[in-house]
């Protein structure tokens, strides 16, 4: 186990090293200007120009300028945004909540849809409600997450004019009313998938041998589905979840976009087109950060939990 645990902390950090590494890099190859973006295209003195190099660190080599920022990250300082004068820290925490929130609410609305669609799939295979959700995942997963945030607004505007879905929200209900329709939105390939894997995993149980001695014995069907093959069929689905919720934080920035929401997203886009380093890499290497983190830790728990796991990784 001792092993097994070092060995997934050990990737864990080399793989936030070498994506650390790549945005850096990235982020660096807009042909824009630096301090041009601080100073918002106005002229300066010389002066002032190599003031901000030296505050920014922009006078330093790339090696450098890289050692800065990981050191920092460390400490939880992802530098100061170009654009905002602020540091990337604060403009996350401001507007993690809306993106948090809207990915929280898109994760529960999957699971609550994608479970039970998974297990009567399962169980009425090759029947008409298999076809028909069969037929209903394709369409999820062919129509990424903007393009159906595009078309559920219009149908908003056109049959249902009264519900608000953008502006400013001054209480809790509010808010929920304002990121739920991207929450549905975001869910929609999360059910698809999900509910593929549920159906795959409930399907294989149905097939096994104590499920069958189950219900030869008399037991109700119902009740070995519920108790035994759910139990042994979630896992897998658990497993992928998480994987998909970092795929939800990169799909909200589109979504976002969309429907005018002040999270992660929005902020992001504006650092790419204002050439903002500090803050492109910051957001992106949250993202990541937080991606990787919920990945390690299932990897990790379900290595607990099912010593099969453990070894099988342990030995690849």
């Amino acid at each position: 186990m001792t092993r097994y645990l070092i060995g997934k902390i050990l990737q864990y950090v080399l793989v936030l090293i070498a994506v650390s590494l790549i945005i850096f890099v990235l982020a660096r190859l807009s042909p824009t200007d630096p301090v041009s973006v601080i100073l918002g295209g106005k002229q300066s003195s010389q002066q002032t120009i190599e003031n901000l190099r030296h505050e920014f660190n922009l006078d330093r080599s790339a090696p450098e300028q890289y050692a800065i920022w990981a050191s920092g990250m460390i400490r939880g300082d992802f530098g100061k945004s170009f654009k905002y004068r602020q540091q990337v820290s604060d403009l996350i925490a401001q507007r993690l909540p809306v993106t948090g929130w809207m990915v929280a609410l898109a994760a529960l609305i999957a699971i609550a849809v994608a479970i039970p669609a998974g297990i009567v799939m399962a169980v009425k295979q090759h029947r008409w409600q298999d076809t028909a959700i069969s037929v209903t995942q394709l369409f999820l997963v062919a129509c990424p997450p903007f393009l159906t945030a595009i078309i559920m607004i219009w149908m908003l505007y056109t049959y249902a004019p009264g519900i608000a879905f953008t502006g400013t929200a001054a209480t809790f209900p509010e808010f929920l009313q304002r990121i739920a329709l991207p929450a549905i939105a975001l869910s929609f390939v999360m059910i698809a998938l999900l509910s593929r894997i549920m159906k795959t995993g409930m399907a294989e149980e149905l097939r096994s041998d104590y499920f069958i001695a189950a219900k030869a014995k008399g037991m109700r069907e119902r009740d070995v589905i519920m108790k035994h093959c759910f139990r042994n069929a979630i896992i897998p689905v658990i497993t992928a979840l998480g994987t998909m919720i970092g795929i939800l934080l990169v799909e909200s920035v589109l979504v976002e976009e969309v429907f005018s929401l002040q999270g992660l997203g929005s902020i992001l886009v504006e650092g790419v087109t204002a050439s903002d380093y500090p803050l492109v890499q910051g957001i992106t290497m949250f993202m990541v950060f937080i991606f990787m983190t919920i990945s390690t830790i299932l990897d990790i728990a379900y290595g607990i939990i099912d010593p099969r796991i453990r070894k099988g990784k342990a030995l690849a």
